[in-house]
């Protein structure tokens, strides 16, 4: 599907679109022909930046939604928003935090946020997006979730049981909506992507405590993280999500419904 404006008419929604895969998400979608609305938590200077690069790669209009994702009510405001601009045919999405903590460390108000965050806000953008994509027979939401979604690590509690959730939630919507529309519309699809090791600042504490163990070489931490968990020794670039994400909002995806969909270089094939 490369180099086609697949997605010419459409709108889109990538929550957590101001840097790394989000903003690359948005860049692929842009490409596509799509109009993208990008969110997150960034200083004036970083929406600028981060709308200036969707149009540049091809968006007809780029837009800036504010939300805190642990309030409903925000959500609320952000999705009402959203359908106003749009209407909204792509939800994708991507916000998410992590800390690493054993279970015995853990707060509880690690706990709330990570699920506030990383499922419980996604539910919400879903139930009020799916309605309406269903009326007009086509629409596209992709969760990004994680190989923590598909496999558990240690010290990742609240993390892998969002993340878990998400996969789970997304297969329950994927067949609520999976008669909606026909081919020619490109019906109502739900999907996750699961990537493993991918370049973002998400894991940068965890790169930079396996540099410190290896007297501060980063390359050397870097793949001491990667030959633990994934067979292919190489990180994904966010761009490579991004084009996935693409594909899979393109009317030919039609029966590409209710997959969780790993970007992990062998590491839950193992």
């Amino acid at each position: 599907m490369n180099g086609d404006r697949h997605l010419e008419g459409r709108a889109a929604l990538v929550t957590g679109s101001v840097q790394g895969i989000g903003l690359a998400i948005a860049e692929a979608l842009a490409a596509a022909g799509a109009r993208v609305a990008i969110h997150g938590l960034a200083s004036p200077d970083q929406v600028r930046a981060a709308e200036a690069a969707v149009r540049a790669a091809g968006a007809p209009d780029a837009r800036f939604l504010d939300a805190d994702l642990r309030d409903v009510a925000a959500i609320d405001a952000m999705m009402a928003a959203a359908e106003a601009w749009g209407p909204l045919d792509i939800l994708v999405n991507n916000a998410g935090i992590q800390k690493t903590v054993t279970l015995a460390e853990a707060t509880a108000e690690t706990w709330d946020a990570i699920i506030a965050v990383n499922l419980s806000a996604a539910f919400h953008t879903m139930r009020l997006a799916l309605p309406a994509m269903a009326a007009r027979g086509f629409g596209r939401v992709v969760n990004i979730a994680s190989v923590h979604g598909l496999v558990a690590s240690r010290e990742k509690a609240p993390y892998v049981a969002s993340k878990f959730g998400l996969v789970g939630m997304s297969k329950v919507a994927a067949l609520e909506y999976a008669a909606v529309g026909d081919r020619l519309s490109g019906g109502v699809t739900v999907n996750c992507i699961c990537p493993g090791w991918t370049e973002t600042t998400l894991i940068e504490p965890q790169v930079a405590a396996r540099a410190a163990a290896h007297a501060g070489d980063r390359t050397a931490g870097i793949a001491s993280l990667l030959a633990e968990k994934q067979p292919s020794l190489r990180m994904s670039d966010p761009a490579e999500i991004g084009a996935l994400t693409a594909f899979l909002c393109h009317r030919s995806a039609h029966n590409i419904t209710g997959a969780a969909i790993p970007v992990d270089g062998g590491w839950t094939a193992q």
